[in-house]
């Protein structure tokens, strides 16, 4: 033990195994690390809310840690849109690259993957993206070491009030101890997450910083807009006495219509009338509170999710939908892209230094929801460059398409590969062609011979029989002999275009200027020296009888 080395976390603090094996953050009922909260959202108003803010500014954020509760309590829009910001990250597939091809780091990799596959994983995640309304939260990893090997066993998310930044530069986080002072946390016990809206202090980078005024003015217009519905939204009852009314009947009479509206019964004397007034313009002067609720509504959609077509039911407005959900899409891999650098900073690398020691390198987990594949474009790509020779893994385009390896026994759909016409003996491999080796496979043969009969000559040679080639065999496998470099420097040149181009318009184009230059001179000459050959050798063979 004496030479262990000491490992530490990326703010340079020592990770000490017996703090790491006890749990430093657990709530307290009567303790500093209370779970009740207070509630500053009642009876806000702006200078108050003004007062929390510049407060948090300075270090003091346990009043603007519960308002941001306060207002994802009371809000069901903010709520539904922040939720929805989170659950999107959440719930996306996270996979694991190796450090590097070593088999060691490899290890490590499915030690990763293999404790990721936990049902309680996409709620932790939700619970650490929670630095997205506050601008940042803390989740205590509670690691197991039962099996000898140290394994995080629970991430547990903790208040974000039991803990501070520091006083010098409000940056560096720091926790309460269980006396209430600020230490320094312990490596490799938190997962800090920071995720702004805006740069600068984590303290003032939250949403919620933009959804409290929003949440304070609109409170004020639902405020405005219940009075307004319980005032003038009902008729105005108005009772009418006689001209000898005692003041006894004018109480009568006032008793009765104030108790209509919450007792819907009244007893009045039959001299005594009692009339219902409609106000006019309910509809008008209502619209009014509905627009401006709907108006705080939309800016805090923007805020949370950059766009409003995903949550609010607005036509005609700027882009279409389809745009509106790329632009939710990028702030989705902003944040996926963020959580998962917060994680193989906090968890995954002291995760493998407390199991392996430093390394060199580590395992890195990846958020990021898989892009589909154009299929048919990819089809077409590959259907127009195999052929002229481009070699592709066949691996590769399983991964892309999401196939799977056939195994032994599997139904396979079509062939498996096209084999040259000279097939190989039983047992021995076969080799897929390409148009490249269609062309060849007359003039090459399996048998070690060149020539138009190589096919006939192989099936000779396995049956044990030998069978004389042919004129038009050594006619063919002249030519053969003759050609073969020509098509190869051909070959190599339209080669040489492809790795040049940087997409198959450009190939196209690149070929088409070059076509009036390639050379195919020396090629003509031989075919032609051929079909005069085997012109000349067909009359003799007919002149021969």
């Amino acid at each position: 033990m004496a030479n262990t080395p000491t490992l530490l976390d990326h703010f340079g603090r020592p990770m000490r195994r017996k703090e790491l094996r006890q749990e430093v953050a657990a709530p307290t009922l009567g303790g500093v690390r209370s779970p009740i909260t207070g509630y500053p959202g009642t009876e806000l108003d702006p200078e108050r809310l003004a007062t929390i803010l510049r407060a948090a500014d300075q270090g003091d954020a346990i009043s603007y840690l519960e308002l941001a509760e306060t207002v994802e309590e009371r809000d069901p829009h903010y709520t539904g849109v922040i939720g929805t910001r989170r659950r999107s990250v959440s719930q996306i597939e996270i996979t694991v690259e190796a450090g590097s091809d070593d088999p060691a780091h490899e290890r490590h990799a499915d030690q990763v993957r293999e404790w990721l596959k936990r049902d309680e994983l996409t709620d932790e995640i939700f619970d650490i993206l929670d630095c997205i309304p506050k601008g940042f939260s803390f989740t205590e990893i509670l690691w197991d070491t039962s099996m000898g090997q140290w394994e995080p066993n629970r991430l547990e998310r903790r208040d974000p009030r039991w803990f501070r930044f520091d006083r010098n530069d409000l940056t560096t986080p720091m926790m309460l101890d269980d006396h209430g002072q600020e230490q320094a946390m312990p490596g490799g016990k938190f997962i800090y997450a920071q995720i702004k809206a805006k740069s600068g202090l984590p303290l003032r980078s939250g949403v919620s910083r933009l959804a409290m005024w929003g949440w304070l003015f609109k409170a004020y217009t639902t405020r405005d807009w219940a009075i307004f519905s319980q005032t003038y939204g009902q008729p105005l009852r108005l009772g009418k006495w006689g001209a000898g009314a005692s003041e006894t009947d004018k109480d009568t009479l006032f008793r009765a219509v104030a108790g209509i509206a919450g007792d819907c019964a009244a007893i009045i004397p039959e001299s005594m009338t009692i009339e219902f007034v409609e106000t006019g313009n309910v509809n008008a002067t209502g619209q009014l509170y509905k627009d401006r609720v709907e108006f705080i509504d939309r800016q805090i959609s923007k805020a949370v999710l950059g766009q409003t077509a995903t949550t609010d039911a607005d036509t005609g407005g700027l882009g279409s939908g389809k745009e509106h959900r790329e632009v939710q899409e990028d702030i989705e891999r902003a944040d996926a892209k963020s959580l998962a650098a917060i994680i193989n900073r906090d968890l995954v690398r002291p995760y493998i230094q407390l199991n392996h020691g430093p390394q060199k390198h580590y395992p890195r987990i990846k958020i990021e929801r898989p892009e589909p594949e154009d299929v048919k474009a990819l089809a077409d790509c590959l259907g127009v460059l195999v052929p002229l020779g481009l070699k592709v893994k066949e691996s590769e385009v399983r991964d892309k398409l999401n196939l799977a390896e056939p195994e032994a026994g599997d139904l396979i759909l079509g062939q498996t590969a096209e084999t040259l016409p000279n097939d190989a003996p039983d047992g021995q491999p076969k080799e897929p062609t390409s148009i490249l080796k269609r062309f060849s496979a007359p003039f090459k043969r399996s048998d070690g011979f060149s020539g138009a009969s190589g096919a006939l000559q192989a099936s000779t040679a396995l049956s044990g029989q030998k069978i004389d080639p042919s004129p038009d065999d050594l006619l063919a496998e002249q030519v053969d002999d003759q050609a073969a470099p020509i098509i190869q420097a051909m070959i190599e040149q339209l080669e040489a275009m492809m790795d040049a181009a940087g997409s198959l318009p450009e190939l196209r184009e690149m070929w088409l200027a070059a076509y009036p230059d390639l050379d195919v001179s020396a090629f003509a000459e031989i075919l032609a020296e051929a079909m005069t050959a085997a012109e000349a050798g067909g009359r003799a063979e007919v002149a021969d009888g």
